[in-house]
Formats: structure tokens, sequence, C-alpha cells
């Protein structure tokens, strides 16, 4: 795979980005919303595709990409189909972090050093390349005002912003709420966005570990209270007992 061409993950990210204030919005969902993007990027480049509500490697060949990589690897390593819900569900060691990292390095966004409180330091990120940036948002805006059915990278983008929440920083107010609504209807268009898209949402409706609770009920099983998750120090999301995660803060705000 080429870095010619900007990869999903980093798009998505780069809507997040507030160009006012430098933080991203809708942090703890756009976690999730990274690792489902990398899902959507490796099935674009032919290494995995959908079995059901499952992820399957179809191509272990590296894409050159090395956040994607690691990915690509981590789910080989499985040994078989994973459900995406599953894989979005778990912890996620500074994955927004690693892609402003990224940008930074590829000049797109430049870090800002600042301070909380006058104590603890911060740091936002701020858009050098706003050209990139507005023509990813008219991509969208395209999409959405035509209603031309999009390319399947727009439509992936289109379906994981919905499902981050970013719709209402897109298109805010009562004057957006129509751009909203088509916003997500464009989730149709690309099945692997749409699978991935519903898996995020699943996550943050607590969905992903409903199935092994009902396994567990099935076999038996005595239900636990569920132990609270825990986050690691950069404030990455850490996974439960039960195998789902609680997003925490993690990079910049």
């Amino acid at each position: 795979m080429g870095r010619s061409r900007r990869t999903i993950p980093e798009e998505l990210l780069l809507l997040a980005l507030d160009p006012t204030t430098g933080t991203t919005a809708q942090p703890q969902s756009l976690d999730l919303g990274l690792a489902g993007a990398q899902l959507v990027e490796l099935a674009l480049a032919g290494r995995i595709a959908p079995d059901g509500d499952r992820i399957a490697v179809v191509m272990a060949r590296p894409t050159g990409d090395p956040t994607l990589d690691s990915a690509l690897e981590l789910l080989r390593r499985r040994g078989s189909p994973v459900r995406a819900v599953h894989w979005i569900g778990g912890p996620r060691l500074g994955l927004r972090q690693t892609y402003l990292t990224h940008l930074e390095r590829c000049g797109m966004v430049h870090a800002v050093a600042g301070q909380m409180c006058g104590v603890l330091p911060t740091t936002r990120y701020q858009a050098t390349e706003t050209a990139i940036s507005r023509e990813i948002r008219a991509r969208l805006d395209n999409a959405i005002r035509t209603g031309v059915p999009p390319d399947p990278r727009t439509a992936a983008l289109a379906a994981l912003a919905h499902a981050v929440g970013l719709g209402k920083h897109l298109y805010p107010g009562n004057e957006g709420r129509s751009s909203r609504s088509r916003l997500r209807d464009l989730i149709r268009h690309d099945p692997m966005g749409g699978l991935v898209a519903h898996a995020v949402m699943d996550v943050q409706n607590g969905a992903a570990a409903q199935p092994r609770r009902q396994q567990a009920a099935g076999a038996g099983a005595v239900r636990q209270p569920a132990a609270r998750a825990t986050a690691d120090p950069a404030g990455a999301p850490v996974q439960s007992r039960h195998g789902h995660s609680r997003m925490a803060r993690v990079g910049a705000r």
C-alpha cells in the first residue's frame, strides 16, 4: 500500500479535530472508530474480509503501513475469524495518540504544548494542511447533498463518522438535522463499513459482552458482578474481566 493515499483512520481523525480548540470531538467513541477504521482499510487492501459478523484474514502479506500491519498481525494470530464487535471492543493502547503522532510526522498537524490548571501538561493538535481537511469534508458534504452513492472509501468514512457521533460535530444544531440523517443513511452503501459501524455502535451500547454472558449462563455458570475497567497511565482503555472495555481519555483533548 502506497503512502500517497490517506488511510480511513487518518481521515476520521482529521474530521474529528476541532480547528479552533485543537481537541478531538467524541474522544471516547473515536477510539473505537479508529479500531474499526483499521478493519475497513485492511478490507479495502484485500487483507481481510467479512465472514458473517466476523472478520477473517484472507491475505497476511503486510500493507507497508506499520500501524495497519500491527493490527493485521494480531488478527492473523487469532487463527480463526473474530467477531468485529469483540475486536473493536478490545483494548486499544494509545491508538489515537499513535495516529496523531503519525499525522504530525507527516506535517498534517502540529502539536501545541500547554498546561491544565497551570500544572498538568497537555498537548493539543492543530491542523496545518487545512486543504486536506476541507477536501475530506467536501466529499462527505457532496455525498449528503447529491444523494449519489459515494465511492467505498467515502461511504465507509461516513458510516464511521456517524457511528462515533461526529454528525453533531460536523452538522450541528437544528439546521444540521437533515444532514445528520443523510449521513446516517450513507451507512448502507458499503457492506464492510456498515458491519464495522454497527459493531462500533454495539460496543458503545454494551453489546460486546452479551454473547459471552449468554454462553456462560447456558453452561450453568454463576454470573459475577462486572469488574470495573481500568486505564493505563496514558488513559488508554484496559480490558475488563468480561472482555469488554470502557474507554478513557487518550492523547489530546
